[in-house]
């Protein structure tokens, strides 16, 4: 196998398990008791909370400059876009190389995008363009960074620990979204904006000097693949051949394209349903932040989720969708935002948990890659469609559409990965309660019939 340089052969912690072998649940910070994913993670925290304030603050910039709306979503597309058309071939270079130097050229590019800004915004030079150009550069660096920053947990803390690292991360990056923000708006209205993007830039210095600091010798070796023709190919074919990977991939771009475009529903709702304004529609995403950690530490406490987890998860998410289209006063509405974030989130642990846990090592990064194109390139592609309903039918409407997209995608999904496995779904009664239970299929006695 291949290691990382100068690692030797990387021997393997005594607490490493077989892959068969998964506990039922882990304990909620296990994965920090490894050294080398607790530095991962602090570095984390801080890079988070910077990057949500640049987030916040990029919007404000525009908005200010260019006092429009789509100039806003233009921003939005530029960084995406990359993803879009180039995430794929860069899961082939994550799944050739080894992932740490890539980690700490992204996190260097990222942060001259972000110093740049803050010169520009802080001498008073900055245009539209280069907020733009800024963008942009961080989609690019975005393109390698992600594949390399989840395939990299694996070895970090190696596959027993695996699912409880994505949850962890998840759970930090949620923290993040409910303080950076926060801590934008004071900036932005104490100093001014420049000051929002310095910080961000600054901040990379403790993810990478985090990577210093870990020992080589504690990563678990992992196989990388080879130079060669076609590899990207592979990477779809491996895919589309396991059913376990392709079917929870539809349902996180359906799921994510349609059901999660939280900032349209939210805004309409706050706006035009309840006439709240601005302070609603804040309250909402931070009921939604709310619920998202608490479903991503809820995922990380299992180990070896089963299968049918982020299906039924995601009906339940649209279910709730459903009833919240309904919702007869702002309160109620609020609090349905809860339990939406964290259904939402254990939908997403546990498909990312799936590709990583289910994935030879030498093409995790192509379908890590798949992956986050679909979930992160969904939304925006989705936006306009959620948009238009919303404004034609109204906001009722468009959110219960939504719920009903997220329902029938769960089901069916659901079910194709069930055929595939050659399991049925039951129903049955229990103490005069009806229940569902997934039972194999039984084979055809008929003459002839296949086994």
């Amino acid at each position: 196998m291949h290691t990382e340089p100068g690692t030797g052969s990387a021997p393997a912690p005594r607490t490493r398990r077989s892959a068969g072998s998964p506990t039922p649940k882990a304990a909620l910070l296990s994965s920090l008791k490894v050294r080398n994913y607790r530095l991962f993670f602090l570095g984390q925290v801080v890079s988070n909370n910077g990057t949500w304030m640049q987030r916040i603050a990029q919007d404000w910039l525009v908005l200010t400059l260019t006092g429009s709306a789509t100039a806003v979503g233009v921003t939005t597309a530029l960084q995406f876009l990359p993803l879009l058309l180039f995430g794929l071939y860069g899961g082939v270079l994550v799944d050739r190389l080894p992932k740490r130097p890539i980690l700490a050229a992204t996190q260097v590019a990222m942060a001259l995008a972000a110093l740049v800004l803050a010169a520009l915004t802080l001498t008073g030079r900055v245009q539209v363009w280069h907020v733009y150009a800024a963008a942009f550069a961080v989609g690019v660096a975005t393109v390698l960074d992600n594949p390399a920053r989840q395939s990299f947990l694996s070895e970090l803390v190696g596959p027993h620990l695996l699912r409880n690292a994505v949850g962890l991360n998840s759970a930090n990056f949620q923290s993040a979204r409910l303080i950076g923000p926060a801590v934008a708006g004071l900036l932005i209205t104490g100093v001014g904006t420049g000051w929002a993007f310095l910080l961000n830039g600054v901040s990379f210095a403790a993810p990478l000097t985090c990577m210093m600091l870990m020992r080589s010798r504690e990563l678990y070796a992992v196989e990388r693949a080879p130079r060669g023709k076609g590899q990207l190919r592979e990477g779809l074919r491996y895919v589309a051949g396991r059913p376990e990977l392709l079917w929870p991939i539809v349902l996180t771009g359906f799921f994510g394209t349609f059901a999660l475009n939280f900032p349209v529903h939210l805004s309409a709702f706050a706006d035009e349903v309840f006439e709240a304004g601005a302070g609603a529609f804040s309250l909402f995403n931070t009921l939604v932040a709310a619920g998202s950690l608490a479903g991503a530490l809820l995922a990380t406490r299992h180990e070896a989720a089963r299968r049918r987890v982020p299906f039924a998860a995601a009906l339940c998410f649209g279910a709730l969708q459903t009833v919240a289209a309904a919702a007869p006063s702002l309160w109620s509405f609020a609090l349905l935002m809860v339990p939406l974030g964290l259904f939402a989130m254990v939908v997403n642990v546990t498909t990312n948990a799936t590709m990583q846990t289910s994935t030879a090592p030498t093409v995790r990064g192509r379908v890590t890659a798949l992956y986050m194109m679909v979930l992160l390139g969904g939304a925006p592609l989705g936006a306009p469609v959620v948009g238009w309903t919303t404004d034609t039918y109204g906001a009722r409407a468009g959110l219960a559409a939504a719920g009903a997209v997220a329902v029938a995608t769960a089901t069916a999904t659901g079910l194709l990965l069930l055929r595939a496995g050659s399991h049925r779904v039951a129903v049955g009664w229990d103490n005069r309660r009806p229940h569902l239970r997934v039972m194999p299929r039984e084979p055809d006695s008929r003459p002839g019939a296949p086994s």
